[in-house]
């Protein structure tokens, strides 16, 4: 598929690290509640919100926590914190297009560490639609066997074909990152659907949800550019109130080996 991003390579490898340190409790009951907000908010009919919460409780998230998450996701608990999804888009060293989208209950404070990590490492936000033009959404289904053998493609593809998926990629999932997986990628709108196909088909779902991929790329080779960008990125990704975070760079993984030393 056209515009797989580099960032969600690296941003996999990155997960890795973050799943033996420990995820934020804010991030995983926000991803809860975004994913309550686009779907039922009953696991059982929602493949998003049931990957989220097992996400949450494997990090150890408290069931009232999760709870009261998918509360909010439904706009049925009122707690004078009222949250809003902002999307905020600029560009990074080398002219890379950054999309983000945020969670916040504090539309200053969430503008301002945006902006303040921009402006350290060598970025501009900018105005709303500035680059959103420069990407599409699509579903993305992680799976893998629950035996943990490798997938077999005919009869992953046959199992897409059935469920209307646009294509897949085969990845590597787990802690140390030797578990075979794969991403199945499908319009937004039938996500659940292929959930459910893949489920039925005998795959175990790792994640469900909606992701960002860029139309076109622009080639980073500056090592100084590459270690810029990259720190402005992890600088974005750490911060709670982001929730999605995707660029339309690429740099060979010797660089991006580099650039995170």
């Amino acid at each position: 598929m056209a515009g797989h991003s580099k960032w969600a390579n690296i941003k996999r490898q990155k997960a890795r690290v973050d799943a033996k340190r420990g995820s934020t409790f804010t991030r995983l009951s926000r991803a809860i509640i975004v994913a309550a907000r686009t779907g039922v908010p009953d696991p059982a009919g929602n493949f998003q919100l049931r990957a989220a919460i097992d996400k949450a409780k494997a990090a150890g998230v408290p069931n009232d926590n999760i709870e009261r998450a998918i509360a909010k996701g439904a706009g049925t608990w009122t707690d004078g914190s009222a949250l809003e999804d902002i999307r905020y888009e600029g560009y990074g060293p080398g002219g890379v297009a950054i999309l983000i989208e945020a969670m916040t209950d504090n539309r200053n404070r969430t503008a301002g560490d945006i902006r303040a990590a921009f402006n350290k490492y060598g970025g501009n936000l900018g105005e709303t639609g500035c680059v959103g033009w420069m990407f599409e959404q699509k579903g993305v289904v992680t799976v893998c066997r629950p035996d943990g053998r490798a997938i077999d493609e005919e009869r992953l593809l046959e199992a897409c074909i059935e469920a209307d998926a646009d294509t897949y990629e085969l990845v590597t999932l787990g802690e140390d990152g030797d578990l075979p997986g794969a991403e199945v990628y499908t319009p937004v709108t039938n996500l659940n659907n292929l959930s459910q196909a893949l489920t039925a088909a005998g795959y175990r779902i790792d994640s469900a949800e909606a992701r960002w991929f860029p139309n076109n790329t622009v080639d980073i080779t500056d090592a100084s550019q590459a270690r810029s960008l990259l720190r402005l990125m992890d600088a974005l990704d750490t911060l709670d109130d982001v929730q999605s975070l995707t660029a339309n760079f690429e740099m060979d993984d010797d660089l991006v080996a580099l650039s995170t030393v």
